[in-house]
């Protein structure tokens, strides 16, 4: 912890609303050299937090939190937060097994009021708590704070138009680092705002609206007319009043002079209906690294904080998402048919390396993956390809789209999955725990895992050649094996598996990543004097139902090994073998490993892994036990 005169004697927001308003921007300055310091020590979102932390000292300082309700969108931009709400002593282990969760998160703190790291939750969740308020009557304050990004997503104006409509006392923080809606901000926006959340002007306002009512018309005008233009100094807002909602703003966030008198303002005189505050923001403000990133330093490794020199990777093989690039331009190059869609998220997904070469034919839709999803199956209305590239963890927010829109319809959607699977310090939020199961219940899907590089490159080609329906290729996060990379994929038969290693007692079918982890385990096995057949199904979807019922046959133990929860592709093998009659004899001994009925917390990927019995390890332990139970029923039979 790095020793700050004004910072070591706050341990509570009470005790930051005892410090002198004239020294909060000292507060703010070395808040802003925690972060800076923390985060250099354990990674994860820079960026977003260094542009709020002079508004994060002043919601903290005007508001009586915890007892007001301070919900932040997203949580990337949280590390302050969390640092003047009694978590400073433990912000050295955010994201790390056991430590602070990246995100905001109710079972860690009381002033987290909501968990979050999906975008565009916050004015829903918080006009929920303000609808609870009511009920009770009660009367805490309930703030959103949302960045502009996050206000692409649909479900951030469903709640605006509710909370408009509502009538609910709500305040929304616009946190705008990026948006070309606001003028300069200076000295004249920041006097219109103090004056326009002033009790003085809502009255003149409420005057105002008054006249336009009950005088002649060419008075009314006149007078409406004034105050528009007295309104129209501030741009911005019209589309915020439209929604009913009370516009404040532009406001420099930097500035805590000017935030803490009109957040004052809107906290005393803003007594009912949903009131917007504009604040505009610079991501990485004050860290000269991050202000000259592209990405602001949105998300980073650990890194010297003098020379900002980040520690490498281990390893030279590509990430899977880099490899998926790679894919995709080279199906693009011979197919001008291929296009490539992602929500918000061109360099995580790898659709920026794609834009580069093929920019008319890049979609950035916004953080809007229900859109995302129809948009790319319009698209394949009219014979093009759509590779809709969404993380795991967000198509479960496009779900009723993918079954309506493209599944019903049997229209050859392509999606690239990446984050499959556990992801480490991300943790639950971010985990592509469900995709397996939620796509594998759905007719006319392909579905296919790559246990490696060079099969992401052969499944990307398979799904731009496959055009009877939709299909998903799932991938994790991090990095490949290592293996040769082909200039481009050669087309998989679909449903076909492979066999990597024969054997004769133990089948080990794995699918995806995992199958490497079938491999150590056949090893294990081997030097116990074991047999083991390692199959890569490559598809969970449709199986290759030969190749398992044949293994079904053969083997006295058949174990599937998946990164995914229940009723995904080991529910599938199962209801296979079940259907085929395979157990019926008592011959076989099948289980399938997948992910526990639970949430893993954060922490290293491979401990995770470990956690939910998933490695090499529990494979052959779970396989010994299988082959003991068989051993003790046989000495049984022969008694």
């Amino acid at each position: 912890m790095s020793a700050t005169k004004l910072l070591d004697s706050i341990s509570n927001p009470k005790d930051l609303r005892r410090v002198a308003q004239d020294d909060l921007q000292l507060v703010a300055d070395e808040l802003r050299e925690e972060t800076i310091s923390a985060v250099s020590e354990t990674g994860g979102h820079l960026g977003a937090g260094l542009g709020v932390i002079e508004l994060t000292v002043a919601l903290h300082y005007v508001f009586d939190t915890p007892r007001d309700k301070v919900v932040w969108d997203v949580g990337h931009q949280a590390y302050p937060h969390k640092i003047l709400t009694g978590r400073r002593d433990r912000i050295r282990t955010l994201r790390q097994a056991g430590g602070l969760s990246g995100f905001t998160k109710r079972a860690e703190s009381v002033y987290d009021p909501f968990g979050a790291a999906h975008s565009s939750t916050s004015i829903s969740a918080s006009l929920g708590m303000a609808a609870a308020r009511d009920l009770s009557a009660d009367a805490f304050n309930v703030i959103a704070v949302i960045g502009d990004g996050a206000m692409t997503g649909g479900m951030a104006y469903e709640a605006m138009n509710n909370a408009g409509a509502s009538k609910s006392r709500l305040i929304v923080i616009l946190n705008d680092n990026d948006m070309s809606i606001a003028p300069n901000v200076g000295a004249l926006s920041n006097y219109l705002s103090r004056v326009v959340s002033s009790s003085s002007y809502r009255s003149v306002r409420h005057v105002a609206k008054e006249i336009t009512r009950r005088f002649p018309r060419p008075f009314a005008q006149a007078a409406a007319r004034a105050e528009e233009y007295a309104r129209g100094l501030v741009t911005g807002g019209t589309l915020f009043e439209a929604l009913g909602f009370y516009y404040v703003g532009p406001l420099d966030g930097h500035n805590i002079e000017h935030l803490v008198p009109v957040l004052e303002n809107v906290r005393d005189n803003c007594k009912s209906g949903p009131v917007l505050v504009h604040v505009v923001t610079e991501k990485g403000r004050g860290f000269a690294p991050a202000q000259a990133a592209m990405d602001k330093c949105h998300a980073v490794n650990k890194f010297d904080p003098e020379t900002f020199k980040q520690q490498a990777k281990k390893g030279n093989a590509p990430s899977y998402t880099s490899v998926f690039a790679k894919g995709l331009v080279a199906e693009a190059e011979q197919d001008e048919r291929v296009v490539g869609i992602t929500a918000a998220m061109p360099d995580g997904t790898g659709i920026a390396k794609f834009q580069e070469c093929f920019p008319d034919r890049t979609y950035d839709v916004g953080i809007a993956e229900q859109h995302a999803v129809t948009f790319a199956a319009g698209l394949a209305t009219e014979g093009y390809k759509p590779f809709c590239a969404i993380y795991s963890t967000f198509l479960q927010r496009g779900y009723d789209q993918v079954v309506h829109d493209v599944a019903i319809q049997k229209l050859p959607v392509r999606f690239a999955i990446d984050r499959a699977g556990l992801v480490g310090a991300d943790g639950p939020t971010h985990a592509g725990s469900f995709d397996l199961a939620y796509l594998g219940c759905l007719p006319h899907f392909v579905i296919m895992a790559p246990s490696d590089e060079a099969e992401l490159m052969h499944m990307i080609a398979t799904a731009a050649a496959h055009d009877d329906g939709p299909s998903a290729v799932r991938y994790p996060r991090g990095d490949g094996v290592g293996v040769d990379l082909p200039e481009r994929g050669e087309v998989l038969p679909i449903g076909r598996g492979r066999v990597l290693r024969a054997g004769s007692t133990v089948a080990l079918v794995g699918l995806g990543p995992r199958v490497h982890e079938c491999l150590k385990a056949a090893d294990q096995l081997a030097q116990r004097g074991i047999s083991a057949t390692v199959i890569d199904a490559r598809f969970a979807k449709p199986l290759d139902r030969d190749l398992l019922l044949r293994a079904a046959a053969e083997h006295a133990v058949m174990l599937s090994v998946e990164e995914g929860a229940v009723g995904g592709f080991g529910s599938a093998i199962q209801q296979l073998l079940l259907n085929e009659g395979a157990l019926d004899s008592g011959s076989l001994k099948f289980r399938s490993l997948i992910l526990p009925d639970r949430f893993i917390d954060h922490g290293n990927a491979d401990q995770m892994y470990a956690d939910a019995g998933l490695d090499a390890e529990a494979i052959l332990t779970r396989a010994l036990g299988l082959l003991d139970s068989l051993d003790a029923r046989a000495t049984s039979a022969a008694s």
